[in-house]
């Protein structure tokens, strides 16, 4: 999964074109070869843009005032952010928050913590969302964001059923 306003996406969306597209032939890619690419902003996003983005990171708008906000007109705003990210501007908020809570899963914080982190009502808010946005699960998501405490899990059950 890859943030849609990185210099990294904007190369997928060269190969890709846009939207959200699975790209089964970058499968094998680690988090060590995007990392660098997908910390840096896009360079191709215009700046209106990426002030509604910060701003709604921060805050919760209504599009109206969030448009104000950066000097557009809301279908403006809009339009752009379906251009420009692929996606509208809510769906994205709700990636930057399954980013967040994610992340806490990745620091080891429980599931309640990490819901919370995110701005979700509770687990189980986290939970469908993550399962519809992004096809998983919080657990799968830990699997895949800790692989060596799922390894120590799994090596720590191994010895007790010995």
């Amino acid at each position: 999964f890859v943030e849609p306003h990185c210099a990294f996406a904007d190369r997928l969306r060269l190969c890709c074109g846009g939207g959200i597209t699975p790209a089964p032939a970058l499968r094998d890619l680690r988090e060590e070869d995007v990392r660098r690419a997908g910390g840096r902003p896009s360079s191709e996003l215009d700046g209106r843009l990426l002030d509604a983005m910060r701003t709604l990171t921060d805050e919760p708008l209504s599009m109206v005032a969030l448009a104000a906000e950066v000097g557009l007109s809301p279908q403006r705003l809009r339009a752009l952010a379906r251009q420009q990210l692929g996606m509208p501007l809510t769906r994205w908020r709700g990636w930057r928050r399954l980013a967040r809570s994610a992340e806490a899963l990745r620091e080891g914080r429980p599931l309640s913590g990490a819901a919370l982190e995110g701005g979700f009502a509770d687990q189980a808010h986290l939970t469908r969302e993550m399962r519809r946005m992004m096809g998983l699960t919080p657990a799968d998501v830990v699997r895949a964001l800790r692989p060596s405490a799922t390894a120590r899990r799994v090596d720590r059950d191994r010895a007790v059923d010995r």
